[in-house]
């Protein structure tokens, strides 16, 4: 099992392990739905370095504010909570698992509640300002591959490889809509209500006043609208120089 990393003060320079020549960082983004996670997830895998999920730790904070019945997207509530509240990651058996003060709610993010109420306090500067800090300093001593929606703008902008993987709005609702179905997780919405949450999501993401959704400097765009999860992964290998065995 590898080691837990709790906080933010238990990543030391001992604990930095797999050394490589070369440093370095991999920057996924993309909107809801276009399946930047599962590639980062397996880029990852394949190159034998860190996967760091930005977005659970937003979905993290998203679920405390709910917990306490407050409204995601108000500072008034949401930022006196800040000091109080220590979002963490650790890796164990080779998965990504999120602490929200000292539990595990991995498996407690993953609702469209959650996902709406992370969309709506990642547009907190404050919020942005904590968690960024913690991406930066796991990034610091190790190769990995972050995904989220600003990783190459803002959290990694040095990242030697950027990528921002889309797909039209339809696809992704599509997708969406058959991965709820499969869960029975739909709770009777039909696909126009699937749709109309992404662009709603998209918006959101795209004209926040900080740090907003768009393609970094110098990032790749990969649109998998037509793509499979293979046809993607081997694209992005190809653009890095690599060549899978």
């Amino acid at each position: 099992m590898e080691k837990e990393f709790e906080t933010l003060s238990d990543y030391t320079d001992e604990d930095y392990c797999g050394a490589e020549e070369e440093v370095f960082s991999v920057a996924i983004d993309g909107p809801a739905g276009a399946g930047k996670s599962t590639v980062a997830k397996i880029i990852a895998k394949k190159l034998g370095i860190v996967y760091v999920d930005t977005g659970a730790m937003y979905r993290a904070m998203g679920l405390k504010a709910l917990r306490l019945g407050y409204d995601p997207a108000d500072p008034v509530n949401v930022i006196p909570m800040l000091p109080g509240t220590e979002v963490s990651i650790a890796y164990a058996d080779g998965a990504q698992h999120i602490f929200l003060d000292g539990e595990d709610v991995s498996g407690l993010i993953r609702t469209e509640e959650v996902s709406q109420a992370a969309s709506k306090i990642s547009a907190i500067p404050e919020v942005r300002e904590k968690l960024v800090e913690l991406q930066r300093k796991i990034a610091e001593k190790q190769s990995l591959v972050m995904d989220g929606r600003d990783i190459g703008t803002v959290v990694l902008p040095g990242a030697k490889y950027k990528f921002y993987v889309t797909a039209s709005a339809e696809v992704r609702a599509q997708r969406r809509y058959l991965e709820y179905e499969q869960k029975g997780k739909l709770d009777g919405r039909s696909f126009g209500d699937i749709l109309a949450e992404i662009i709603e999501r998209d918006d959101r993401d795209m004209n926040r006043p900080v740090a907003p959704l768009r393609p970094a400097e110098g990032a790749v765009i990969v649109d998998t609208s037509e793509l499979g999860i293979d046809e993607v992964v081997a694209e992005v290998l190809n653009i890095m120089g690599l060549v899978e065995n």
